[in-house]
């Protein structure tokens, strides 16, 4: 019996030991792992951390792009306040005008921004740059222009009256009402609004561009005048017009039967001197290509011309009017 017991306690002292030694293997085999996951949660940590700064920079150039449209939209809201913005199609050939209203009257994605008054009349246009017309890429007729016809403003069914453009074909405007005004032939095709359309075509187009049109009442369409204001490369130009025809103003003052025995009509450069208050009709010290003309002097002016001196040479091209 006692020797029985004997071998009983002697199995259980092996298999106390036996379950000893796979406890400690067990947990000998589980410690290497515990720096591998301390490891992985450190690399996680530093990689949240790199990518905080490139998330920050995301995030900052959102901003900066929300920040610019806001700053934009509050521009254009100060601009318009106080008119409706309305959509008007480019070629619409009806003359009503709304008023108090604001029409984008650019061809394509130009913004070119027109004002009515509260009578409905076309009192401003403005735009931040003057982009040509490009026939290449824009659909342009063979006569030069984006429509075929132009709106119907009162005023224009006059025989010595166009509808005019404020800002031409040429220079990207559309023809609706809201850039159709009745004005004066002569003006409209050879005077100085031909010459400004044409320095701006010269230059490649403008930039602060600004017309202010005005009338002699509330009730006509008529404008009595314009004046432009634009940059040209980095000269800003101021331009005055009146809605009537120089030729006829020049001949109602006398300076249309110049004598050519002082100034032969087909002399373009000479050096002697002559007297400009009879040319300059309207007494501002400048001479402009109508006045010339009505005075008996051929286009173009060289620089080598006593006259050229009061006239504008915007292309600096040493000539005036060619």
């Amino acid at each position: 019996m006692k020797k029985k017991l004997n071998y009983l306690m002697l199995l259980i002292t092996i298999i106390f030991m036996v379950g000893c030694t796979d406890v400690e293997d067990a947990s000998g085999a589980e410690e290497p792992t515990k720096p591998q996951e301390e490891t992985t949660v450190n690399t996680d940590e530093e990689q949240a951390e790199e990518s905080e700064p490139e998330e920050e920079k995301v995030n900052s150039k959102d901003e900066e792009s929300t920040t610019a449209v806001a700053e934009e939209s509050e521009t254009d809201d100060e601009q318009f306040q106080g008119y409706d913005l309305i959509e008007v199609d480019g070629g619409d050939l009806s003359g009503h005008r709304e008023s108090k209203v604001v029409v984008d009257i650019g061809f394509g994605d130009r913004e070119y921004w027109a004002f009515t008054n509260e009578y409905g009349q076309l009192v401003r246009i403005i735009a931040d740059e003057i982009i040509l017309q490009d026939d290449n890429s824009e659909p342009v007729l063979s006569s030069g222009r984006y429509y075929s016809d132009e709106a119907k403003v009162p005023g224009v069914e006059s025989d010595v009256l166009d509808e005019g453009h404020v800002i031409a074909d040429s220079l990207g405007g559309v023809s609706n009402a809201y850039n159709i005004t009745p004005q004066d032939s002569t003006l409209n095709r050879n005077g100085d609004v031909a010459y400004m359309e044409r320095a701006i075509r010269d230059a490649g187009g403008a930039t602060n561009f600004e017309a202010i049109i005005t009338y002699p009442d509330t009730e006509t369409q008529i404008p009595s005048s314009y004046q432009y204001t634009y940059t040209l490369m980095g000269n800003e130009i101021v331009d005055t017009y009146d809605n009537v025809n120089p030729d006829e103003v020049n001949e109602s003052l006398g300076l249309t039967d110049s004598e050519p025995s002082k100034e032969p009509s087909n002399s373009t450069g000479s050096n002697s001197e002559g007297d400009v208050s009879s040319v300059d009709t309207n007494g501002n010290g400048k001479v402009t290509i109508s006045e010339a003309k009505a005075a008996g002097f051929s286009m173009p002016i060289t620089s080598d011309h006593w006259l050229y001196q009061y006239m504008d040479d915007r292309d600096g091209d040493g000539m005036v009017g060619e």
